[in-house]
């Protein structure tokens, strides 16, 4: 397999989290929006959506959005339980991750962590910091539900819908949102980033999670 990804894109870091976490290597092709690369020919042909990730299997046959990759590599694992319901229930958390929690955390990240062409203080980012709230209300209050130790879909296994969610939760301290008010979810975080075969944003630096610098070198 071959994952194309960019160095800073939280949907692709979900799916080299979901490798390391089931022990599979995924080589990487890194490409810069800084230098136009989404834009090339060569994705093109290979990225009917032109966006990150994109995941190329071993027969030729491509995958496109990270939750689409994320259930397709947790087949057969404990990642994607076995029962219809509980299933379910980890769709309607990777709906939630889509909808509510990853859109207003992406926009504050965007605008006042990476291009900082944003004010805090106007309107289209206060709006979004009022509905990253809420989602991360939304998901204190499920992590608690579950119990000490529990986590987002499930008391027991951690499920496709701990990585979906992981990311942007982590990040969002580069839009100005201080996790340190939701003490189960820094919890849970840190529980993430315990379990063997965790993948930072950039590889062995778990210190750069919170980069808003795209390093010249490939990763």
């Amino acid at each position: 397999m071959l994952l194309y990804d960019t160095q800073r894109s939280g949907n692709a870091w979900k799916v080299r989290l979901m490798a390391g976490l089931l022990g599979l290597p995924l080589p990487r092709r890194t490409l810069s929006i800084d230098r136009g690369d989404l834009r090339a020919d060569e994705f093109r042909a290979i990225a009917p959506l032109r966006q990150v990730p994109v995941l190329v299997l071993d027969d030729g046959s491509v995958l496109s959005e990270s939750m689409a990759i994320l259930f397709y590599l947790a087949q057969g694992s404990d990642w994607w339980p076995r029962l219809p319901l509980a299933q379910a229930e980890v769709l309607t958390w990777l709906s939630f991750e889509q909808e509510r929690h990853m859109k207003p955390l992406a926009q504050l990240r965007l605008h006042l962590g990476l291009h900082r062409d944003r004010e805090p203080a106007s309107a289209e980012m206060r709006h979004h910091a009022s509905e990253a709230r809420a989602a991360l209300d939304i998901l204190q209050a499920q992590l608690l539900r579950q119990g000490a130790g529990g986590w987002v879909a499930s008391s027991g296994h951690p499920s496709i819908a701990d990585v979906a969610l992981y990311p942007y939760t982590r990040m969002a301290s580069l839009g100005g949102i201080d996790l340190s008010a939701w003490p189960r979810i820094v919890d849970w975080l840190a529980r993430i980033e315990a379990l063997p075969g965790y993948q930072a944003l950039f590889p062995g630096q778990p210190e750069l999670n919170l980069s808003t610098v795209e390093s010249t070198a490939a990763s």
